[in-house]
């Protein structure tokens, strides 16, 4: 059996290959990303040449027609016209033919490449998308090698209990990992290329039309970049609230219940009742408890539409109760895949303290969340 040196020697060498080839598939994610604004630039720029060209040839088409009947005007009643009329007709009509040709051509050929970059930027957001989700994932074994595998190492000597005690600490964490990564990539993300569309538009709007315009352009930019900010910021405390270390768990769910609510503009009511003894939990029981009120009132704000969401918590000497009920849409549980990543990291991570998870919900009624925590 090996020690507890030779393991750490051995989580230190995967975490050298691991971080390496993050780096190496974060690259690759990159270069295609460039790649893909490129195409889709060119793809612009061809959309506009294919509607020029669709126009030129229905124009040069008209004229064709007209000459064509001209020409047959002129055959039919060729003792009126001289022979350099005639001539002068049908070299119209050959010419205008030709060039007809030449735009279908060319119209062909700009469909066929406009189609080419079509499929070869869905490939691209597909390579970038498998990028980014091998990012995560691996990002998630980082963070397990180097922080949790770790910490475990001191309590488990036993190689074996630690790989399978460590694999639930991933399956419980991934959600959160993938909460994250969604929520950085359609907020602060998106955020950030509208800014970067926006500065061009900027640009443009002061070369082309005034300052005055230019200036109102700005104004919208500022606002995106607050807003921006605003989105990293939260995100940041979602990561780890600063006020839970500093003044435990009851006054940061209200300040979370609170933020939650500002950030959707009171489109919602958030109550929250606490009751039982006060005092400080164990950290290991606050940081549980925290996650797990958050998962259940996101999952009310993105799935049920309520208009208003009550959190409870009772804490007991030997044991800590929360419900978390909306009076949303609810759903049918015999339906709901319970294996969807953020009942699964709840579960989990009940387990890992021995407590339980009971949902109930109705359609058209609403959903509750009860969470049963024994403090040991």
């Amino acid at each position: 059996m090996m020690n507890d040196q030779t393991l750490d020697f051995i989580i230190d060498e995967m975490i050298d290959a691991v971080e390496n080839s993050k780096d190496e598939i974060f690259h690759i994610g990159e270069d295609s990303r460039q790649e893909y604004e490129k195409l889709l630039e060119e793809l612009e720029a061809i959309k506009v040449q294919v509607v020029d060209v669709i126009e030129d040839g229905d124009e040069i088409e008209r004229k064709t027609k007209l000459s064509r009947t001209r020409l047959l005007e002129v055959n039919k009643n060729f003792r009126k016209y001289s022979e350099d009329e005639i001539r002068a007709v049908y070299d119209q009509t050959h010419k205008l033919q030709t060039e007809l040709t030449m735009k279908r051509e060319k119209e062909h050929t700009l469909r066929d490449k406009r189609d080419d970059i079509q499929r070869r930027l869905q490939n691209l957001e597909q390579t970038v998308e498998r990028a980014e989700g091998l990012v995560g994932k691996i990002s998630v074994v980082l963070n397990y090698l180097n922080e949790d595998f770790k910490q475990v190492t001191e309590l488990i000597h036993d190689a074996e209990e630690k790989q399978e005690f460590g694999l639930k600490i991933i399956e419980a964490q991934e959600e959160e990992r993938r909460r994250l990564s969604r929520e950085m990539h359609d907020g602060p993300a998106q955020m950030l290329a509208n800014i970067l569309l926006r500065s061009e538009i900027v640009d443009r709007t002061f070369r082309e039309r005034s300052v005055d315009e230019a200036i109102e352009e700005m104004k919208s930019m500022r606002s995106m970049v607050r807003s921006s900010l605003y989105e990293v910021r939260r995100i940041i405390y979602d990561l780890r609230p600063m006020a839970l270390d500093d003044l435990g768990l009851v006054p940061t769910i209200r300040k979370y219940l609170t933020t939650i609510e500002e950030y959707n503009h009171n489109q919602f009511e958030i109550k929250f009742e606490p009751f039982g003894k006060e005092g400080r939990l164990n950290s290991k029981y606050e940081v549980a408890l925290f996650r797990l009120i958050q998962e259940s009132v996101q999952n009310a704000v993105k799935h049920a539409e309520p208009k208003n969401i009550v959190v409870k918590m009772e804490t007991c000497k030997n044991f800590v109760t929360a419900s978390i009920q909306d009076d949303g849409k609810g759903f049918d549980i015999s339906n709901k895949k319970d294996k969807s990543f953020g009942i699964l990291g709840m579960r989990e991570r009940l387990e890992i303290l021995d407590g339980k998870l009971t949902i109930d919900s109705k359609e058209g009624v609403g959903t509750k969340v009860l969470i049963q925590v024994p403090l040991n």
